[in-house]
């Protein structure tokens, strides 16, 4: 009788442990959005308007401690890239760049890419200048042709206080966040049409408290 008492106690007290040290662990959170971008495109025949789409869960702990290390998951849904704007056929996209700036509070440490389908022969890359990270597709990708960006994981270090709040880069079409060149077909035959997108409206991904 002993010995079991002795093992209830000890299962009671292993399950109380577990349960705090589930309670002192930060969470991930994970949200959908549906980020909508509007766009300009400098094109011979005048400027054009149009919108993209593009869904993605974006997943980040609830909190972190001061100097500790944390990632941010961005897991974009595929997509289809539009074959025609404004009556215009398009023929594909390249030279795509999507900004994302590394958030305040936080420090760069290093970004994996996993997955990805139909962007083009070329990988995709992942760079930080003066806190702002791009990424980078060389593409073609084909008009009306199904894609899907890499998933980013972003390492951080979290600074001593405050919060880390994830945002797309991007307040204008002079302040992009998005940029690639359209090969659009016209009347004048196919040309190239430099577009610039910024997420409108641009909300909050994520918030990590540091603490």
């Amino acid at each position: 009788m002993k010995t079991v008492l002795r093992g209830r106690r000890a299962a009671t007290a292993a399950a109380f442990a577990a349960v705090a040290a589930l309670a002192l662990t930060p969470q991930a959170l994970a949200a959908a959005f549906d980020i909508n971008f509007d766009c300009a495109g400098d094109s011979p025949l005048g400027q054009q308007q149009f919108s993209l789409q593009q869904a993605a869960d974006v997943t980040a702990p609830a909190t972190v401690a001061p100097g500790g290390a944390l990632d941010i998951v961005i897991d974009p849904a595929p997509n289809t890239l539009p074959s025609e704007v404004n009556g215009y056929t398009v023929k594909g996209v390249e030279g795509v760049d999507l900004k994302i700036p590394i958030p305040a509070n936080s420090s760069f440490v290093s970004a994996d890419l996993t997955g990805g389908a139909n962007l083009g022969p070329n990988a995709p890359t992942f760079t930080v200048d003066s806190g702002i990270a791009t990424l980078h597709l060389d593409g073609p990708i084909p008009g009306g042709a199904e894609f899907e960006l890499p998933t980013v994981t972003v390492h951080l270090t979290a600074g001593p206080s405050g919060a880390i709040e994830t945002k797309l880069q991007g307040t204008s079409h002079d302040d992009p966040g998005l940029t690639f060149t359209a090969v659009v077909s016209t009347v004048i035959g196919d040309t190239d049409v430099p577009s610039r997108c910024f997420p409108n409206p641009n909300p909050i991904l994520t918030t990590t408290t540091i603490g």
